[in-house]
């Protein structure tokens, strides 16, 4: 199935403020749409000239179109190999410099794909639009975004075709937005350029119940809400960036996941709500990008937890469950979880905020866990759901470790070798194989 660090506060207020750009007059004749093309549909030559062809038809539909692209195929992890095998710790801004040249190949050929069918069109750096960030490399969050030249070209006839996952600092410095970012660029451009839709295309053709790879009976979405699929690309599902689900949710852009080859109606994401009767549980998303760490016998008094977590907060580490146990004894156990990719950095940032300062605290970590979880809307509305939940899984004798919960969600830490039977007893539990999608 279907999926950075959650703060969109330091995201400009783009209807609000229009990134301080004066609005031209648009056509309201004409529909503007934000096509995004993910790294697998445009990962050969004959998948970018059918991108192009894919583009046209919107065009020829009467639609202003602007074009968002990946780094083709596996471009972005052969060259962190060609990295390490400098240097297993390269500068964050020669990374990002380094990391940004794939999508710069993609949106030349893309150009060049669509002036061979005399479709006039014009590629674009991050830097060059220009989409201006703040100076974290790997993990920039955008500040501004410039429309005039993208407005400029879309009045002149033109395709403006942008690279994505990347800006540039007030200096110049070339900025990534980490894994998944052209997902946060291409809504970012919606959203400046007030486009109608904005359209991510890749190799699935909608969001499906759960990974149709674990679960065969999973079932296409025809639409879901914003809530819905933030908590989904939260949880592990891949579909969408979290971030780039959250700038949409706050700028209220349409989002619709289509396939880049295949024709159909794909999923819509919006803050339509389901029908009243639609399903309790919409979903089922599950992350195998887990790791724990549990400080044990630490002691309870006030500002502990702050004085453990906040140097991985100031490192941008994101912890995702956390489970502060009862004190006993003047003691108490804090657990919480962070990305794999973290889990040696934030052991030693633990070690050092309390290693070798108490002996009764232990420090332990498992990077063998999954999370599961269940999504809906209509949770709200329904008890029971969490004791349906428990009872699926004990009834496969599957531990729980952690629960964390939200109004529409309850997410679960289990073992990582019981993720697919969790997901696949807990897709027949809510018997979402049988569930139409409300739409």
């Amino acid at each position: 199935m279907p999926g950075v660090i959650v703060d969109v506060a330091l995201f400009c207020h783009i209807r609000d403020l229009s990134f301080g750009l004066p609005r031209l007059n648009r056509s309201a004749a004409l529909a503007l749409i934000v096509q995004k093309f993910g790294g697998t549909s445009i990962g050969t030559v004959d998948l970018i000239q059918a991108a192009a062809e894919r583009t046209i038809a919107a065009r020829d539909a009467g639609h202003q179109v602007v074009v968002v692209l990946s780094a083709m195929g596996d471009t972005t992890d052969r060259l962190l190999e060609l990295a390490r095998q400098i240097t297993p710790r390269a500068a964050p801004r020669e990374l990002d410099m380094l990391l940004t040249s794939g999508e710069q190949v993609s949106i030349s050929l893309m150009c060049m794909a669509l002036h061979r069918r005399e479709v006039p069109a014009r590629s674009y750096l991050g830097s060059q639009v220009p989409i201006l960030t703040d100076a974290v490399h790997g993990k920039a969050q955008i500040r501004d975004v410039g429309c005039e030249r993208l407005f400029a070209d879309l009045d002149a006839g033109l395709v403006p075709v942008v690279a994505g996952f990347q800006g540039a600092d007030e200096h110049g410095n070339v900025t990534s937005f980490g894994r998944g970012g052209s997902d946060t660029t291409a809504v970012a451009l919606a959203a400046a350029l007030e486009a109608a839709e904005c359209q991510i295309l890749s190799d699935v053709d909608g969001i499906y119940t759960t990974d149709p790879r674990v679960v065969p009976t999973a079932r296409r979405m025809e639409r879901v809400t914003f809530e819905e699929i933030l908590e989904m690309s939260s949880l592990g599902s891949r579909v969408l960036q979290r971030r780039a689900v959250e700038f949409a949710g706050k700028y209220n852009v349409p989002l619709r996941v289509l396939s880049a080859t295949v024709d159909g109606p794909g999923t819509l994401i919006s803050y339509e709500a389901p029908e009243l009767e639609g399903p309790v549980v919409s979903g089922i998303a599950f992350n195998r990008d887990e790791a724990e760490i549990t400080i044990a016998g630490v002691p309870d008094r006030p500002g502990i937890a702050h004085a453990i977590l906040a140097p991985v907060a100031e490192a941008r580490i994101e912890v995702d469950m956390i489970v502060l146990n009862a004190p006993r004894g003047g003691r108490v156990d804090l657990s919480f979880t962070v990305h794999r990719s973290d889990f040696e950095e934030t052991l030693s940032l633990v070690d050092g905020a309390v290693g070798g300062r108490d002996l009764s605290t232990e420090i332990l970590g498992n990077a063998r866990v999954a999370k599961i979880s269940v999504v809906g809307v209509g949770m709200r509305s329904h008890a029971g759901i969490a004791a349906k939940m428990f009872q699926a899984l004990a009834g496969e004798g599957i531990n729980v470790r952690m629960i964390a919960t939200s109004e529409i969600k309850i997410s679960v830490l289990v073992e990582e070798r019981y993720l697919e039977l969790g997901v696949r007893c807990l897709h027949e539990a809510f018997e979402l194989d049988r569930v139409k999608s409300p739409g």
